[in-house]
């Protein structure tokens, strides 16, 4: 799992910088939580869209992002990560809290996949909190 979650920390920190950039798309190397991850960002609408490109090899597989601009800032204007590999945040259903003031979103990883805090809440659900998004 540390594996993944380096992964899911640099694949945040990649987009961050992509709008950073002003770029208007990017691709990252595949993995399974990689995508479910952007495909939260699409529903909640810091991307435009996610499409896995096949390779001749599994490991070939990339991921291809579309950039969302509200006039000339990015959707996405901080990324705090919260879990690292050294130190796992775990958070019950009842410290799943909103980020500022309801303008940004928490991913939560629990038993049920991954998802943002909302919808950990509605499932009352908890479990380890990978970062906050504004």
């Amino acid at each position: 799992m540390v594996k993944y979650m380096k992964r899911t920390i640099d694949m945040l920190i990649r987009i961050k910088n992509a709008y950073m950039a002003r770029q208007k798309a990017m691709s990252l190397p595949y993995f399974r939580l990689g995508e479910k991850l952007a495909k939260i960002l699409v529903k909640t609408g810091y991307l435009t869209d996610v499409k896995i490109e096949e390779g001749k090899e599994v490991k070939d597989k990339i991921i291809k992002i579309g950039l969302v601009y509200k006039g000339k800032e990015g959707a996405i204007r901080g990324v705090k990560i919260i879990s690292k590999p050294g130190l796992r945040v775990y958070v019950p259903v009842e410290k799943v809290k909103k980020v500022m003031g309801g303008k940004g979103i928490s991913i939560i990883s629990t038993s049920c996949g991954l998802m943002t805090g909302e919808e950990a809440k509605k499932k009352n659900l908890g479990g380890e909190m990978i970062a906050e998004i504004w």
